[in-house]
């Protein structure tokens, strides 16, 4: 996705869903070559590994070493798997990966927030805290997600703002994955932030199948 910053026409490239395990080596190298000549920022939209575990965050660094451009991440579902997703983050890190939860940063110009997201559903299927005391952890993690993100954006100072999550903020972006997972591929209230802040463009993962380009309620 080019961006035009005062006269520099900055590339970005998004991927996801990359589940790198521990018999992946290789497996990126035609991507990275690709991302190589074509973009000058990567942004990585979560499940960077399989279950989260440092021995794949160290086939992963491997993967894009040869990448020299920056790169800005945030956890996924799947990088939770094993508990272990502090190691992995530091790992990442050290790597000179930034990876982002609940942070921003700013690259050429482009403030980019980033934060992994959470569930909950779309619209009016969103779930509302009502009932069991677990139905309202899971509402309370998702407004929590939302809050870090409203932070982060809040912090950027550039006009052009990008977001990076791993949950989708809209439904316009999963449709094509079956109805009965809605709820769990990601939350309206992820949207909510994006809208207030009128960011350019907002990248995210986890749904597999469906749709690469989507619009928020206010475009």
């Amino acid at each position: 996705m080019p961006m035009a910053q005062s006269k520099k026409e900055i590339r970005v490239a998004a991927v996801a869903d990359i589940h790198v395990g521990k018999d992946s080596q290789g497996a990126l190298q035609p991507l990275c070559a690709q991302i190589a000549t074509a973009a000058d920022i990567l942004l990585l939209g979560g499940d960077l590994t399989n279950y989260g575990l440092p021995e794949e965050g160290h086939v992963l660094i491997k993967e894009l070493g040869a990448l020299k451009i920056p790169i800005v991440a945030v956890l996924g579902n799947h990088d939770f798997e094993s508990g272990k997703q502090e190691e992995l983050r530091n790992l990442l890190l050290n790597a000179g990966i930034r990876v982002l939860d609940g942070e921003g940063c700013e690259i050429d110009g482009i403030g980019i927030a980033g934060v992994k997201g959470f569930c909950g559903g779309f619209g009016k299927f969103m779930l509302p805290s009502w009932g069991e005391d677990s139905v309202k952890e899971w509402v309370k993690e998702a407004l929590a997600e939302s809050l870090k993100l409203e932070s982060a954006l809040a912090r950027l100072r550039p006009a052009r703002r990008i977001a990076v999550l791993h949950y989708a903020p809209t439904q316009a972006t999963v449709e094509g994955e079956p109805l009965e997972i809605f709820p769990f591929l990601g939350c309206s209230r992820l949207e909510e932030p994006l809208n207030r802040y009128a960011v350019t463009a907002a990248f995210h993962g986890h749904a597999h199948h469906g749709q690469p380009h989507g619009r928020t309620g206010t475009g």
